[in-house]
C-alpha cells in the first residue's frame, strides 16, 4: 500500500457550510496523517478537530466516538491506499511476480527519493491495533485477506496461462505479503529503504522449499495473551 501519507496542514476553524461530504472527508484526511505520523493513541481528537477546522458537534455528527473515526480510516482510506499500490498494479500486471515486483521497485523509490519512511499505514495501525480492539483487528484482517486473495488469483490466472505450475497461490501470497510488511517495518527503524531491494531479491531468486500437502499440515493455534 501507499508507503506514506502526507501531513495535512494546520489551518484556522473554518465557517460552517452545507458540504457535509467534503467536512467529512477532511476530517479523514486529518485523521489519516495524524495516525500515520503519531499513530491512534498519541492522536488527540481536539487536535483533529483543530487541524480540520471542524467543530466538536461536526465531528460526532459522522463520527460518534475516536474509534468509528479510526474504524472509517481504516475501511476507507486504509483500504483504499492498498488497492492504489498493491491490488491495481498485481491485477494489471502480466504475471503475479512482475506485480509484485513492480510494486516492491516503486515504493523503495519513492521512500529513496523522499528520504525518509514512515512505513506502511496497514503494518502500523495493525501492530498498534490488532490487540487492543477486536473491531480493529477484524478490520485489519479483512484488509490483509483482500491483499492475499488479489495475489493468490494473480497466481491461479497465470497457472491457467501454463506458468507457476510448482506454486502454492495463497503460500506465495502470504510470502510476499509477510515480506512487504516485515520490510517495511524494518525500512522504518532504520530508515533505509534498501531492505525492501533486497527482500525482492530474495523473493526472485530462491525457490520455495517443499512443503507437505495443505490435507496434512497440521494447524498450530496461538494462545491468546493472558492465557496459559
Amino acid at each position: 500500500m501507499s508507503a506514506e501519507i502526507a501531513q495535512v496542514p494546520k489551518g484556522p476553524p473554518r465557517k460552517r457550510t452545507n458540504d457535509p461530504e467534503g467536512l467529512r472527508n477532511k476530517v479523514l484526511d486529518v485523521a489519516e496523517a495524524s495516525f500515520q505520523a503519531r499513530g491512534y493513541h498519541g492522536s488527540a481528537l481536539g487536535e483533529l478537530m483543530a487541524t480540520a477546522g471542524v467543530t466538536g458537534g461536526a465531528l460526532h455528527h459522522h463520527f460518534p466516538t475516536k474509534k468509528a473515526l479510526a474504524l472509517a480510516v481504516i475501511e476507507e482510506r486504509v483500504a483504499a491506499a492498498l488497492e492504489e499500490t498493491w491490488i491495481g498494479p498485481v491485477r494489471a500486471a502480466d504475471t503475479a511476480r512482475e506485480g509484485v515486483r513492480a510494486v516492491f521497485e516503486a515504493v523503495a523509490a519513492e521512500l529513496e527519493q523522499q528520504g525518509f519512511v514512515r512505513g506502511c499505514p496497514l503494518n502500523n495501525l495493525a501492530h498498534e491495533l490488532s490487540l487492543a480492539d477486536s473491531d480493529f483487528r477484524a478490520a485489519l484482517a479483512r484488509i490483509f485477506a483482500e491483499w492475499c486473495q488479489a495475489i493468490a488469483d494473480k497466481i491461479r490466472a497465470d497457472q491457467q496461462a501454463g506458468r507457476e505450475q510448482g506454486t502454492d497461490p495463497e503460500r506465495f501470497a502470504a510470502l510476499a505479503v509477510a515480506a512487504y510488511s516485515g520490510a517495511m517495518s524494518m525500512a522504518k527503524t532504520a530508515q533505509d529503504a534498501s531492505v525492501l531491494r533486497d527482500c525482492l531479491a530474495e523473493l526472485e531468486g530462491s525457490p520455495a522449499p517443499p512443503f507437505p500437502s495443505r490435507a496434512k499440515r497440521r494447524r498450530r493455534i496461538l494462545l491468546r495473551p493472558g492465557k496459559p
